[in-house]
């Protein structure tokens, strides 16, 4: 994080909280008067490898992890402006005053109205909305993350892109996979506790591994977890997902397998898994039958988010200079398990 990007972020979003105003407001906002205005100081809300979020009131400006494809950020923001997925995603805000156009650097095709650059990163502005809360667990909005991921899946690319403009990319879980993987050589070469996550990766199909295109073709959010939910407006609105940052085309089985290989690894409840799962076939979800054993759909990723679980995990206690905690043991357990499995067990659904 550098301080000169989150002043820049939090001005940028105390400048959008003042977007119906006059020009002349907005530009005393710009320069940092806020005091005048009664807003609240910016917060950093993250920040990560990923990105770096600033809040001011009801905005919130996210920088955008460099080397972003902007081209594909693009196309991803303009899923989540959808007017068809209203009730579905949060959708960003405009990122500039109309009358403020700021050319993106380097991007082809048309600027979105929705994108920025503040010191060499794509900057994005969103509502605020309020997160699930982590201190009360039996108040997750399981069965209300189910039925927006199979709303989402439903979904189909009812219009094509815009000319020269780019289409949805294909979800990025596989890649996200891939990266953990890489992560996890790096910070432990050579080092037998990475074993078993590797002979569970090598299992996999050459899809799941970010090698071939995804056998399905549906609208993905790409990384699905309770903090990617927020209720907006306020507190009492309604669950939107949020992040679009990996969304696209691919198999919709990936948004189920995070919660899927927690149930399958015992840190899931069951009868948490069965509201979850319950609740995505009783809204059309594509990613499994409608009834009888799900797992023919789920195995592949449920599979690939345990080995990219275990592999995230054993690169941060290496970087912590620690022992796996664990919750981490028990997914890198389940990696070892996965790699006894014989092949006939897997390779139904691995091709």
């Amino acid at each position: 994080m550098t301080t000169a990007l989150v002043t820049a972020l939090g001005a940028l979003a105390h400048e959008a909280v003042h977007a119906g105003a006059h020009r002349a407001d907005r530009e005393a906002a710009r320069a940092g008067a806020g005091e005048r205005c009664g807003c609240p100081p910016p917060a950093v809300l993250a920040d990560r490898a990923d990105g770096t979020v600033v809040r001011c009131g009801g905005v919130v400006a996210k920088a955008h992890a460099p080397g972003t494809d902007t081209a594909a950020l693009r196309a991803r923001l303009r899923l989540a402006a959808d007017p068809g997925l209203t009730g579905i995603l949060l959708a960003p805000l405009p990122a500039r005053p109309a009358e403020d156009p700021l050319p993106e650097a380097g991007a082809a095709g048309p600027a979105s109205p929705f994108l920025t650059e503040l010191h060499g990163r794509p900057v994005t502005l969103w509502p605020h909305g309020e997160p699930v809360d982590p201190d009360d667990p039996d108040r997750a909005p399981w069965e209300e993350a189910a039925t927006l991921l199979a709303r989402l899946h439903r979904t189909r690319s009812r219009h094509p892109a815009p000319a020269a403009s780019p289409a949805l990319p294909a979800m990025r879980g596989p890649a996200k996979a891939a990266l953990a993987v890489a992560r996890m050589c790096a910070a432990r070469p050579g080092d037998p506790a990475a074993a078993p996550v590797l002979a569970a990766w090598r299992g996999l199909p050459g899809w799941a591994r970010d090698e071939a295109p995804a056998p399905a073709h549906a609208v993905c959010h790409g990384d699905l977890h309770l903090g990617q939910l927020v209720r907006h407006p306020g507190a009492d609105g309604a669950w939107l997902l949020i992040d679009v940052d990996d969304a696209g085309l691919g198999d919709p089985a990936w948004d189920l397998a995070r919660p899927a290989a927690w149930y399958a690894a015992g840190l899931l409840p069951p009868e948490v898994w069965f509201r979850f799962l319950s609740a995505y076939r009783a809204a059309g979800g594509p990613a499994v039958r409608a009834d009888g054993d799900p797992w023919p759909g789920l195995d592949v990723a449920a599979r690939a988010l345990t080995v990219q679980t275990a592999a995230l995990a054993l690169a941060k206690s290496a970087a912590e200079h620690r022992a796996p905690d664990e919750v981490e043991q028990v997914m890198i357990d389940a990696c070892a398990r996965i790699a006894s499995l014989p092949p006939e067990l897997t390779a139904e659904h691995s091709s």
